[in-house]
């Protein structure tokens, strides 16, 4: 994120001349405008009334800075906000809708500082904070041309990409991932990267025609106008297009009697009639912020999504497993090595050798449901063999934290070249909720087809949620293979039932699962046998911290 100029670091003595004449004249006089901003930023900064404290005020130049983390830190704790897909019932399906709320107001009215102050009072972990400054369309030569002579209306309702703020905030309501323009305003373009957010419990939209759009209205479930001062926006925003975005005072007011007045003079301020609530003086209206955050708790408490592990235990008894299920076959060389990993006498050493011999045996069966074509090569007797070769465009490995690692290297002893993401999903103590705690996916994975790997699946839980993630991520159904070295059925059924088409890959499936959620007669606690370190009290199969499958 570029900084602010600060008259601390960059002194106002006038560049050296290179060259005599006219065009020596010029970077002086350019660098004393410089200083004449700067000196009017600190004379600006008097006028403002103060921030609160611990507050600094927004410094960006960008609409969502790539380098800047999803993350809003208070003096408690961090919030991510980017958010993070939703938790789904046991049928793979979200089954409310995000609670959004829209935030309109003024050009430097306070709208984004009014929707940290809600994030930080909501007290809940995932948050989508979308800025409408994102939206902004894309400009052509003329349009560069005149903006960069303050001509150009950024105001204006035309101004803005609607179709894609729809389309946006549709998909994150649904809880998918969504790419969103990082807009730069010192070059009035988009960047070439755009940044991806999450579905989540509360999505705050804000801008200045939050509210101008009829099919925008309709999808958010609460509507804020912030209203301040026309005087301390008009200081606003000249302290920040001079300190952040590089402008200078007469090219700011000139756009600002020429544009951004009679705009909100036409276009904002009458759509404060379509708001629920109106929060005067902005950031400043405690009271008000107060009133806002009980609202929506009452909110996402009619919303709450409970995990129903009851339900998911039941739904499937007496089933037939899926025909989506792939048990390799239980030789008696695969047998001996199961009999070998489930003795509790096992050692550590013993446990990790068999265990990876089992995870390459899996992975090289995995390998047999992928598509194949006729090929034909050529041997070096110069004679046409008539083959088979991968019919895909890639393979991509993902793991589940923290036993599903243990399989990667099992995967790159099979799979040339194959690009590997991790997924992280924790409980929540309150909730008994699996969320999303970290996530890193190799691009264009859409196209992939993508071996989900964890080393036991009981519940089914957790690699639900990162079938979920994938599906977010546009990956086709029928290109994902969950892999497991060892399944309860009822995690297969579970699977299976949320998400039809899923091929389920495992070396052995049990038939029970205990009141405590453990595979019986099971393996244990993978991941602690595998690293040894110390099994949970309960001596579950489930990862002490992590949610696991």
């Amino acid at each position: 994120m570029a900084a602010p100029l600060d008259s601390a670091d960059t002194p106002c003595s006038p560049p050296p001349s290179s060259a005599a004449g006219d065009g020596a004249e010029r970077p002086a006089a350019k660098s004393e405008a410089a200083c004449e901003d700067r000196s009017s930023v600190e004379a600006l900064d008097r006028l403002l009334p103060p921030v609160g404290a611990g507050r600094s005020p927004r410094k960006r130049t960008t609409s969502q800075c790539k380098s800047e983390p999803p993350l809003l830190r208070t003096s408690k704790r961090t919030i991510y906000t980017a958010g993070r897909p939703p938790w789904y019932n046991e049928h793979g399906t979200q089954s409310k809708e995000a609670f959004a709320i829209g935030l309109g107001g003024g050009s430097a009215s306070g709208k984004t500082t009014v929707a940290r102050m809600i994030i930080e009072a909501l007290d809940v972990p995932w948050v989508v904070l979308l800025s409408m400054d994102s939206f902004y369309k894309v400009l052509t030569r003329q349009q560069q041309e005149q903006a960069a002579l303050n001509n150009y209306n950024f105001d204006h309702p035309d101004a803005f990409d609607f179709d894609l703020i729809v389309s946006t905030l549709q998909k994150l309501k649904q809880g998918k991932s969504v790419k969103v323009p990082v807009y730069d305003f010192t070059t009035h373009s988009r960047k070439k990267d755009w940044k991806t957010l999450y579905g989540a419990n509360v999505i705050i939209f804000e801008g200045i025609m939050a509210f101008a759009d009829k099919t925008l209205l309709e999808l958010l479930d609460m509507k804020i106008f912030v209203d301040t001062d026309s005087d301390i926006r008009l200081v606003r925003r000249l302290r920040r297009d001079i300190s952040e975005r590089g402008r200078d005072i007469a090219g700011v007011i000139k756009q600002y009697n020429k544009f951004v007045k009679p705009a909100f003079d036409q276009y904002i301020q009458p759509t404060m009639r379509l708001a629920d609530i109106v929060v005067p003086r902005g950031s400043g209206n405690a009271v008000a912020i107060d009133l806002i955050v009980q609202h929506v708790h009452s909110q996402l408490e009619e919303r709450k999504l409970r995990w129903d592990l009851a339900a998911l235990a039941s739904a499937h008894q007496c089933h037939p497993l899926p025909q989506t299920l792939s048990v390799l076959k239980s030789t008696p060389q695969v047998r001996g090595m199961h009999t070998i990993i489930r003795d509790k006498e096992t050692s550590r050493d013993e446990f990790i050798f068999y265990s990876k011999r089992l995870m390459r045996l899996l992975i090289e069966h995995a390998l047999s449901f992928l598509p194949f074509q006729d090929c034909v090569v050529q041997t070096p007797q110069g004679q046409d063999y008539a083959g088979k070769c991968y019919a895909g465009k890639q393979i991509t490995g993902v793991s589940i934290l923290r036993a599903g690692e243990t399989m990667e290297p099992a995967l790159r002893a099979v799979c040339k070249d194959v690009r590997i993401g991790t997924i992280l999903i924790q409980t929540n103590q309150l909730t008994g909720e699996p969320e999303l705690h970290y996530l890193r996916l190799p691009k264009d994975i859409s196209d992939d087809h993508v071996i989900l790997m964890d080393c036991t699946v009981s519940t089914g839980a957790a690699a639900m949620m990162a079938v979920r993630v994938l599906l977010d991520h546009d990956v086709p159904e029928d290109k994902i293979f969950l892999l497991s070295l060892l399944m309860a059925e009822m995690g297969v059924h579970s699977v299976a039932y949320a998400f039809p088409r899923v091929r389920i890959i495992t070396t052995a499936v049990d038939k029970r699962v205990n009141d405590l959620f453990r595979i019986i007669p099971g393996i244990g606690n993978f991941g602690d046998r595998y690293f040894g370190t110390d099994a949970a009290p309960d001596g579950s199969d489930e990862e002490e911290v992590a949610w696991t499958s």
